[in-house]
């Protein structure tokens, strides 16, 4: 199967799925596994929203019953969908790692820590949050000379590989921490959940957001298993 006509032949379909089927029953782990399009509105498709700690509903889950779909519509070769599943987590994982959904992203916590702390002789009066802010800035600034040089790399035809899972691993739990001291620096205000002078508990609300961030694309748990085969050949424990 032309796995790239395919594609681009539902390319425009907004309400279309993708799914990894098992198709070869005999096959073993990542074998026998094909990469499957759906059409939303095929019969026995359904969803059901599931509603986060934050209050929205961005995801959802999906049921497929007695669902046929033609083998025109498998990506890659048939029994080979894992090789199309792995290319794509790079990509997600990269664009996951490079920059974590959230409002804050790469934004300075000192003049939003300084408003609610207060300043003193031009610095920021609580010290100890003061050497936070200063700490994850730092490992900011590190962790982008890295995503630099990794993105260098692949421009030059090197590619990512494994090395997305560092990148999805340590710039997700950059995000947690950086809104684990923006609450901080909040303080009781941060956990206010309907005001309007908090834009209806955002900062709440994207705090708990910033938890996924350590599931979507692959967990850190999963992150770190593949730094430690793949990347340092560390043998199973």
């Amino acid at each position: 199967v032309n796995g790239q006509k395919i594609w681009t032949s539902y390319a425009d379909k907004a309400d279309w799925i993708f799914c990894l089927v098992r198709t070869d029953p005999n096959a073993t782990k990542h074998n026998g596994i094909s990469f499957a399009l759906f059409d939303m509105e095929s019969e026995g498709v359904s969803t059901r929203p599931i509603e986060l700690i934050s209050g929205e509903s961005p995801f959802c889950e999906t049921f497929f019953d007695d669902v046929k779909v033609g083998k025109d519509q498998i990506v890659g070769e048939l029994n080979r969908g894992w090789d199309v599943a792995k290319y794509l987590l790079t990509h997600e994982r990269n664009n996951i790692g490079g920059e974590p959904p959230g409002f804050l992203k790469g934004r300075a916590l000192g003049p939003l820590a300084a408003e609610h702390v207060g300043t003193e002789h031009g610095k920021l009066a609580d010290t100890a949050l003061r050497a936070d802010i200063a700490r994850l800035e730092i490992d900011q600034m590190a962790f982008q000379a890295l995503v630099g040089k990794i993105r260098e790399e692949a421009e030059a035809g090197q590619g990512v590989g494994a090395q997305s899972a560092v990148l999805k691993y340590y710039g997700t739990e950059l995000n947690k921490r950086r809104y684990e001291v923006m609450m901080d620096a909040l303080g009781a205000e941060g956990l206010e959940w309907e005001s309007e002078r908090t834009m209806g508990g955002l900062y709440a609300r994207e705090w708990l957001r910033s938890k996924g961030n350590s599931i979507e694309g692959g967990t850190s748990e999963v992150m770190l298993g593949i730094v430690s085969k793949r990347l340092l050949g560390l043998p199973d424990a």
